[in-house]
């Protein structure tokens, strides 16, 4: 009988202890100071929760991201699957709701992964609507200090990109942020040999913008920039 309790005991432990590497949240982990510097990877939790709701119904995405309750993870990988599965199928009426979902989501949450993944989403359901608004946005992202953060914006940007036909609006806006951006780092850039990972991320967007726009443009630049392009 003690063999058998000690046994019961061992087994109730283990269902209470978290799976290294993907784990349920704790209220706490929503804020994305505490989120950095835990021992989970942000990305392999993302990936991890996107992959197990990529079966679920339109419906039960839009609850979970309607749904206060849920973790910061958990929405954000519920907006990736509506945007990469459901978003292209929305119909005019369905959009608009869709819209006033994801806005409300996004007024409500201070976590950076819903946050970009949001502005991704917006972007493709109403490129013309909101590009001026989101691309800025995503743009200020590639400074967050999470990588994960970082990363997601940057492939965010690119897809948005790549999604349109080079418009030299859409490039204007591009190339006015960054150009912001370059200059208020510019005293940072003039010993830099080598640009690290998000310089060159920034680098990568401003060569497209002056790909459209026209090299006349390299002249609004800081001259600490040309030498790394």
């Amino acid at each position: 009988m003690k063999k058998f309790s000690t046994i019961l005991a061992a087994l109730i432990t283990l269902t209470i202890l978290p799976v290294a590497g993907f784990t349920e949240e704790t209220s706490s982990s929503d804020d994305p100071d505490i989120v950095s510097y835990t021992i989970y990877d942000d990305k392999q939790l993302l990936d991890g929760y996107t992959h197990k709701y990529r079966e679920l119904p339109r419906g039960i995405i839009m609850e979970m991201i309607k749904d206060d309750t849920l973790t910061s993870y958990k929405t954000a990988a519920a907006v990736r699957i509506f945007r990469e599965q459901y978003s292209a199928e929305a119909v005019s009426r369905e959009k608009k709701s869709d819209e006033r979902i994801l806005w409300r989501r996004l007024k409500l949450t201070d976590s950076p992964f819903v946050q970009v993944e949001i502005m991704h989403t917006l972007c493709k359901l109403d490129r013309y609507k909101y590009f001026k608004s989101m691309v800025p946005a995503l743009i200020q992202k590639l400074d967050h200090y999470n990588n994960t953060v970082n990363e997601i914006a940057f492939i965010a940007l690119n897809d948005i990109v790549k999604d349109g036909s080079n418009r030299s609006r859409e490039a204007r806006i591009v190339f006015n942020t960054l150009r912001k951006v370059l200059f208020l780092s510019r005293k940072r850039l003039v010993n830099i040999n080598e640009p690290g990972p998000k310089l060159k991320q920034k680098l990568q967007l401003v060569r497209w913008s002056i790909k459209v726009l026209g090299t006349e443009e390299l002249q609004r630049l800081p001259k600490e920039v040309l030498n790394l392009l």
